[in-house]
């Protein structure tokens, strides 16, 4: 099972068309490139030049239900908010996919939210779901890889289910500048545990699910 394709640095319309295509076949999809390489290597230098500091431990859960829990996940987050040029050329790229996915998909995309999550050495994020129907506004899920030089030997690797299966029908390596993307409710995924320090930025476009044009749930 595959959908590995091919993303140019500027989102065509032929390049909208090939993801919603394989979004609305397979469910998810693998880019290897999804970013001009200024831009992630941009985010790579900012996110790695934050001390523990600036970061906090993950989460599971939303506002006031919301706890830590290492048995479950042990990484660390920081929210991008649009405060850097790198994070801000980035919200633009993922605004462009956002459009172009509802012109040809219909999904109701309202916002993107999104963090740098940094994985240490053994750090972990046991299968879950990003969203359970009907509980939530999260409706595709993206992750973009920020590890230049990584290796099977280095291993981190996102692991992705069908549901009710128990063996991965999908091994990814966190190489650099790989995008991932994915229907939040189909598919329970693991992160295994990295030899060393791995980088990325986990996001969820969200459909609006309130009344009044507020967004229900607020980050």
């Amino acid at each position: 099972m595959s959908a590995l394709i091919q993303l140019p640095t500027e989102l065509s319309q032929h390049s909208l068309d090939n993801l919603a295509d394989n979004l609305a076949e397979k469910g998810y999809m693998v880019m290897p490139e999804m970013l001009p390489p200024h831009i992630t290597e941009s985010l790579l230098l900012e996110v790695s030049e934050y001390g523990r500091q600036h970061f906090q431990p993950a989460g599971i859960g939303r506002e006031q239900q919301q706890q830590q829990n290492q048995f479950v996940r042990t990484d660390e987050i920081r929210w991008l908010t649009g405060q850097t040029d790198a994070q801000q050329e980035f919200l633009t790229v993922m605004e462009q996919l956002r459009l172009g996915l509802n012109r040809r998909l219909f999904m109701g995309l309202f916002d993107y939210e999104c963090h740098f999550a940094h994985y240490g050495p053994g750090d972990f994020y046991k299968k879950h779901l990003d969203a359970f129907k009907g509980r939530t506004n999260r409706v595709l899920s993206t992750v973009l890889y920020l590890n230049p030089g990584w290796t099977t030997e280095d291993g981190g690797e996102l692991l992705m289910y069908e549901k009710k299966q128990k063996a991965p029908f999908l091994k990814l390596t966190p190489l650099f500048g790989q995008m991932v993307i994915f229907l939040s409710e189909r598919f329970p995924h693991e992160v295994l545990a990295a030899n060393r320090d791995r980088y990325s930025i986990a996001g969820w476009f969200r459909v609006n699910a309130s009344i009044g044009g507020a967004i229900d749930p607020a980050r």
